[in-house]
């Protein structure tokens, strides 16, 4: 990142110089505040253990050292994996949109990207809400009604059999998920972290309430807008016609409960995380690319305690070589068979 001022603060970590590395922050682009976000939501969760342990080959024991060499040299047999599934006990898996692009879920990323004229990241912020909520609430809108026709793939499902089948055991299956659309929770997922939020929930901004809603359309003024073509105009719906808040005396506007570019994701989800993350035998990287913060470091962290990690995705990442297992090809097809019965699991 060539506009991005690192200076030595990456290398001393500590929860009190937040404010001096946003301070080092300087983008020349418009997506400052999507940096100011990540960084804010980076430190939320690492400052304390980076301060207080070194990254796997930074410890002074040679032998834990040796194990994280061996460690990067990764693998894509699955008969060693399903050895190592066979015995793990609290398993966390993390998810990114590559699991749900293949149900068909449009990613408004990369190339192409785009819901008429703009790309997620114009759209999907606090400013863009406060200039224009009768635009940002058609694009939520649009991605709603899409995701009321989408089905869970055999990724989602085999995840969800597989904690299913584990709690049986007494052993246990958890996903922390970047993806807001459900689709884990429809396939039967239980024990569900979704630290972005959901397309299927709203918050007021004028009370704070979050609820669930699955209403089609989400309010009568949205019904057939949305449509994502070039050519399409602005509804331009009155604030009072959009989705409003039906708590007692509010009729406050609400917005979607998804964490938008430039803001911090919940302190209380992310303390969940950790303790996942702390007490997991075995990770999977599912579907994601490993650049988004702080999800990016999650695996990593985990990998660096001697923990095993497999990564399944299309195509290697940046954080691949740190894995100790890599399966190339779509999630559809790569996971079922790795989470599959095991021989030696007792069926209850």
């Amino acid at each position: 990142m060539n506009n991005l001022c690192t200076c030595s603060l990456w290398r001393n970590p500590c929860r009190n110089m937040l404010p001096q590395w946003a301070a080092c922050v300087v983008l020349i682009s418009p997506q400052v505040e999507y940096f100011r976000g990540m960084l804010m939501s980076l430190f939320q969760f690492t400052a304390r253990r980076l301060a207080s342990q070194a990254y796997c080959g930074l410890k002074a024991s040679s032998k834990k050292h040796k194990f994280c060499v061996e460690m990067a040299r990764r693998s894509s047999n699955m008969a060693d994996f399903r050895e190592v599934f066979a015995k793990a006990k609290h398993i966390v898996i993390i998810t990114g949109a590559g699991v749900s692009a293949e149900s068909g879920v449009p990613t408004f990323r990369g190339a192409g990207g785009f819901w008429r004229k703009w790309q997620a990241q114009e759209l999907a912020t606090p400013e863009a809400f406060a200039r224009n909520p009768s635009r940002v609430w058609e694009f939520y809108h649009y991605r709603r009604e899409v995701m009321l026709s989408k089905h869970p793939n055999p990724a989602h499902i085999a995840i969800a059999e597989c904690e299913k089948r584990l709690s049986k055991q007494g052993r246990s299956v958890v996903v922390i998920t970047q993806n807001i659309d459900e689709l884990h929770r429809k396939a039967g997922t239980k024990h569900l972290l979704e630290i972005h939020g959901s397309l299927f929930k709203t918050r007021c901004t004028n009370c704070g309430n979050v609820a669930a809603n699955y209403k089609s359309p989400i309010c009568p003024a949205l019904a057939g807008k949305g449509a994502p073509d070039p050519e399409t105009e602005d509804a331009v719906i009155p604030v009072e016609e959009l989705p409003q808040c039906e708590e007692d005396g509010c009729n406050g506007l609400l917005r979607p409960h998804v964490v938008w570019f430039g803001e911090t994701l919940d302190p209380d989800i992310l303390t969940e995380v950790e303790k996942e993350l702390d007490i997991c035998d075995l990770c999977l990287v599912v579907g994601t690319s490993s650049v988004v913060y702080p999800a990016a470091m999650f695996a990593p962290q985990v990998s660096a305690r001697g923990v095993p990690v497999a990564e399944f995705n299309m195509e290697a990442t940046p954080a691949t070589d740190r894995f100790r297992f890599h399966f190339s090809g779509p999630c559809g097809t790569t996971l079922p068979p790795a989470l599959a019965r095991h021989e030696t699991e007792i069926i209850i």
